[in-house]
């Protein structure tokens, strides 16, 4: 069977300076920027962001707005990271019931991603 090897995500933004910047502050760099698009990457992780003007904006989705959860190796310095480059937190850091410790961050348009760590 195939083995996959990386996530991608393709979200619609309206703005994609400042939504690659978001994802600059998460510790992405920049990988492509074909024609209305910026491609960014961080490990073994991309986020195609395509410019779609027409798109409904993510924050106006309710639950919708979430498209990714990041698995990381250290979830508490991570968060500390992110805090300190002035990320938006959605709900703070953690411990679950579901043996994860995790938080959240919105992007400048809404989208949701969660961020944790298995501790269990």
């Amino acid at each position: 069977m195939s083995k996959i090897l990386q996530n991608h995500y393709v979200l619609a933004v309206h703005d994609l300076e400042l939504s690659s910047r978001f994802f600059m502050d998460l510790g992405f760099e920049v990988s492509s920027t074909p024609p209305g698009w910026i491609f960014l990457e961080k490990d073994n992780c991309m986020v195609m962001l395509g410019d779609c003007p027409d798109a409904a904006m993510p924050a106006d989705l309710g639950d919708h707005t979430y498209f990714g959860y990041l698995r990381v190796d250290d979830v508490d310095s991570y968060y500390e990271e992110v805090k300190t480059r002035g990320v938006p937190i959605s709900m703070p850091l953690a411990t679950k019931p579901w043996a994860m410790r995790e938080f959240g961050v919105a992007s400048p348009e809404g989208h949701r991603i969660m961020i944790g760590q298995w501790i269990g």
